[in-house]
């Protein structure tokens, strides 16, 4: 990142209308590195506490795994879907000495020194960017109702709506191993916005709503106005909910 820049950052995580909370969010500062950042959502599923189980194991793993990495040495991506792969075989352990079926999402992304940003996604927990209020590029949903939009049988809206919006065809701790998108963003430019969130979240807004108000408010207010909003919106049957800002900002 040049020295022209500064990053603001939130995280907001919050209940919903759910007996418990199977989120999980975290943003880190690599130990050792100055300028290296890892953001990650988790969005749990299974049982009482099998969902909180994996998606906590998800956090665990992407820490360990962050430790050990090195912009210098390392591929970020490759780590990325690293991250995914043992977290999802650390699950699958879980499930071998437990009754539930844990499962989780993942949507993670990477920023390095140099200003280059790397996702890696499995699920329907998204990353968005942004630049300004315009969509730049989202993250593809790993989910039933994506496969429809995908053929052209139905839109994005009808999607959202849909009775079967929230089956997914891979996350986590799955039987089969899961799917992972990802995608380079070459240099963070002032102006740029990105936000990882689950669907507890990205459920109850158009893109275009997502954008103006990540471009409004800063990344706190954002956080807060967005929880604020779903929860509203969702009308007492609200998801956990839980959300990453980062906005790339000119110094001064």
């Amino acid at each position: 990142m040049s020295k022209g820049y500064r990053l603001s950052a939130s995280t907001g995580i919050h209940k919903g209308d759910r007996d418990y909370q199977q989120d999980q969010v975290t943003l880190i500062s690599h130990p050792h590195v100055k300028g290296c950042l890892l953001g990650v959502v988790a969005d749990g599923m299974g049982g009482r506490s099998g969902g909180r189980k994996a998606s906590d194991q998800v956090m665990m793993t992407a820490k360990q795994l962050f430790e050990r990495y090195s912009p210098e040495t390392d591929d970020a991506t490759s780590s990325l879907v690293q991250l995914v792969h043992e977290a999802h075989m650390v699950i699958r352990l879980t499930a071998v000495s437990s009754e539930q079926e844990p499962h989780s999402t993942i949507a993670a992304f990477l920023i390095n020194p140099g200003g280059d940003c790397h996702w890696a996604h499995s699920g329907d927990s998204r990353i968005y960017h942004y630049h300004g209020d315009k969509l730049v590029k989202r993250t593809s949903d790993h989910s039933y109702v994506q496969t429809l939009v995908d053929k052209g049988e139905i839109t994005e809206e009808e999607a959202n709506n849909h009775p079967k919006s929230n089956i997914l065809v891979g996350c986590l701790g799955a039987d089969s191993e899961p799917p992972v998108g990802t995608h380079l963003i070459p240099t963070l430019r002032a102006g740029d916005v990105l936000m990882a969130c689950s669907d507890g979240v990205w459920h109850y807004f158009t893109s275009e709503e997502i954008g103006s108000v990540l471009s409004a408010l800063p990344a706190r207010e954002a956080t807060e106005f967005l929880i604020e909003k779903a929860r509203s919106r969702a009308r007492g049957g609200g998801d956990n909910l839980s959300l990453v800002v980062i906005k790339v900002e000119p110094l001064g």
